[in-house]
């Protein structure tokens, strides 16, 4: 199992998305099992989509994670959530972002910051 950090934007659309504890415990420990589950999303710097079932509607009903793997520190972030109904993917400006967003958050993870960023 790898530490899994879970991102204040990560958290926010969980609640918006109602996620429940017990949803939220089996996000947590199906990307903690296996941190490269999931597409690579291009043009990300290493981001991943990972599906997950959620309220018993089956995966493609359920909830895309992204996430982002830290091999070398065994850390998995979780960046955002998104339900299925809202949206499935995010533009060229956004992955480019993504790309940025991850170089600090690595940087700053391994500066020492706290483990909830």
């Amino acid at each position: 199992m790898h530490t899994v950090v879970l991102t204040p934007k990560f958290l926010a659309d969980a609640k918006a998305s109602g996620v429940s504890e017990d949803e939220m415990q089996t996000i947590i420990d199906t990307i903690a099992a296996d941190p490269s589950a999931g597409d690579l999303i291009p043009e990300t710097g290493g981001a991943r989509k990972v599906r997950i079932a959620g309220r018993g509607r089956g995966k493609s009903g359920g909830y895309r994670v992204i996430t982002f793997f830290v091999v070398d520190d065994l850390t998995v972030f979780l960046l955002r959530l998104v339900s299925k109904g809202q949206r499935a993917d995010i533009s060229r400006a956004e992955r480019h972002a993504v790309r940025d967003a991850l170089t600090r958050l690595v940087d700053a993870y391994r500066a020492g910051l706290p483990r909830r960023l």
